[in-house]
This record gives C-alpha cells, sequence and structure tokens, in this order.
C-alpha cells in the first residue's frame, strides 16, 4: 500500500520575512519632513500612552496573496489604535490580530495624485479603513474621508477653522503656517479636542525657553521691587530715626526749659523770702524805734 504525502499549506510570511523597504524615497524633501512632523507630534502628544501605533512610508500588509504577488502598499502616515506599542518593520494585518489602520494619509504630489485618489483609496476601502486623508504638501489641498456603512469614503466637511475632524482619534487634521526645518509653509498639523495645536520638539523647546524666560523677568522685576521696597523701608527707618533724635531735643529743650523756669521759681522764691525777711526786719525796727525816716529826709 503507497502512501501519498500529505501536502501542508505554506504559513503565511511574517514580517521579518516581507520586504519592508522599497528603496524609493519620498516624493521631496518636503513630503519627508511632513510626514515626520506628523508622527513626530503624535507621538509626542500621546507618549503617556501604549495602546497605538503610527508608522510611515512602510508597507501594509492586508492580505498573503497581495504578499506573495508583490502588491506593496506604503501609506505615508497610519495611526492604528487599540494595540501594542512597539517596534515594527510593516504593519502585516494578519500577525496584528486582524487589524487595520484607523487613518491614513497620503501625501500627494503630480506623479501620484491618482494612485493616491484613486487606486489606493479603493484598496483603503475594502480592508474598511475608516478614515482616510488626502493631502498635497505643495498647494496645501486637504482632503478627508469617512467610509460609510456602505463600504463607500464620504468627505469629511471642515469645520470654520478649515480643520477635518477624526472621530477616530478624538483629534482634527488643519494647515498652520509656521517653520519646519527651515521651511515657511502650511504644514499639515494635529489639533487636539480643545483646538490646541499638538506641537513638534521644536516648538516645545522654544515655549519652554519663552516660559523659562518669562520666569526670569518676573523674578528679576520681583527682585527688583523687593530691593525697592528695602530701601524704601531703609528711608523709613532713617526718616523714623531722624524724627527720634528731632524728638529727644525737643524733649532736651523742654527739660531745659522746665530747668530754667524752676531756678527761676526759685530765685523768685528767694527774692520774696528775702524780701519778706526785710519786711518783718523794718516792721520791728519800726514798732519799737519808730518810722524809719525816708530817703531824702
Amino acid at each position: 500500500m503507497t502512501v501519498k504525502p500529505i501536502h501542508l499549506p505554506d504559513p503565511p510570511p511574517r514580517a521579518e520575512d516581507l520586504p519592508f523597504d522599497d528603496g524609493e524615497p519620498l516624493e521631496s524633501a518636503r513630503h519627508r519632513d511632513q510626514m515626520n512632523l506628523l508622527i513626530d507630534s503624535l507621538q509626542d502628544a500621546w507618549h503617556h500612552r501604549d495602546d497605538f501605533f503610527v508608522g510611515g512610508n512602510m508597507f501594509l500588509y492586508y492580505s498573503e496573496l497581495q504578499a506573495r504577488t508583490s502588491d506593496f502598499r506604503g501609506p505615508d502616515v497610519f495611526v492604528v489604535l487599540d494595540t501594542p506599542r512597539r517596534e515594527r518593520l510593516s504593519w502585516v494585518v494578519w500577525q496584528e490580530d486582524g487589524r487595520t489602520p484607523d487613518l491614513i494619509i497620503e501625501l500627494v504630489s503630480a506623479s501620484t495624485e491618482r494612485v493616491d485618489r484613486v487606486e489606493k483609496m479603493r484598496v483603503y476601502a475594502n480592508i474598511r479603513v475608516p478614515e482616510y486623508v488626502i493631502f498635497d504638501p505643495f498647494s496645501a489641498r486637504l482632503d478627508a474621508f469617512h467610509l460609510d456603512a456602505s463600504g463607500t469614503y464620504v468627505p469629511v466637511a471642515p469645520d470654520s477653522h478649515g480643520r477635518v475632524a477624526s472621530a477616530r482619534l478624538g483629534l482634527s487634521l488643519g494647515t498652520r503656517r509656521s517653520t519646519f526645518h527651515d521651511i515657511d509653509a502650511d504644514w499639515l498639523r494635529w489639533f487636539d479636542g480643545d483646538g490646541q495645536l499638538l506641537q513638534h520638539g521644536a516648538e516645545r523647546a522654544a515655549q519652554e525657553a519663552q516660559r523659562a524666560a518669562q520666569e526670569a523677568q518676573r523674578a528679576e522685576q520681583q527682585a527688583q521691587r523687593a530691593e525697592q521696597e528695602a530701601q524704601r523701608a531703609e528711608q523709613e527707618a532713617q526718616r523714623a530715626e531722624q524724627e527720634a533724635q528731632r524728638a529727644d531735643e525737643e524733649a532736651q529743650r523742654a527739660d531745659d526749659e522746665t530747668r530754667r523756669a524752676d531756678d527761676e521759681t526759685r530765685r523768685a522764691d528767694d527774692e520774696t523770702r528775702r524780701a519778706d525777711e526785710l519786711a518783718a526786719i523794718i516792721a520791728r525796727y519800726e514798732a519799737r524805734f519808730g518810722r524809719l525816716p525816708e530817703a531824702g529826709e
């Protein structure tokens, strides 16, 4: 009896078995900077969280057939929620419990416009990516879409600030005129639920430096006020000392006047006593010998 060998299906390829770099650079330095700006600012803003992954310019593998036919898809920026925050070579859906990105951002150029707006949009809709954003770093055109119940991307209307909301992330995306890597442009930026910009490292450093300078200025002003208060206190002490000195002098003068008045009183008393004594002597004399003659008699 001949036993036929059993053919087992090949196991699905792992991330380390799949290409993760096609060697093709981004369309321009502006595209690369825009990608890094979005990734770095989100990672910094969510540094306390360990339940998300944000990647850029790395392959997204959503089916074994796609992997085996080398049908590579490399979103410029994508975010996955409810997943461990760790390093990955590529995003391989079958190694990530079937999770696909919650949001994908493509940075378009003239050469990629059709692919990003037609082919990739179709693929991302088919694998049920809930939110898809297309941005041109040079024209600053921003288009956002969300997947409806029928599996079709529907445009997201911008708010009064020209920003588009990501219901999945609880953030918004919009342009902000600023300088990044010495390029002044309308960069695509993240904004939180209160409309506050998620800053990149240089912005935070500049803000911290400004805050430190303001604190130093306030400290210097407080020191100046303290010095002025000390000077005023010293002047008040000097005035108080002068007043006390004048009061002592007045008291001394008053004592002197009192002593002089006492001396005058004593002299007057002495004169009065002598006069009384003389009058008494004269009275006794006259009583015995008769009236004394007046002067000139």
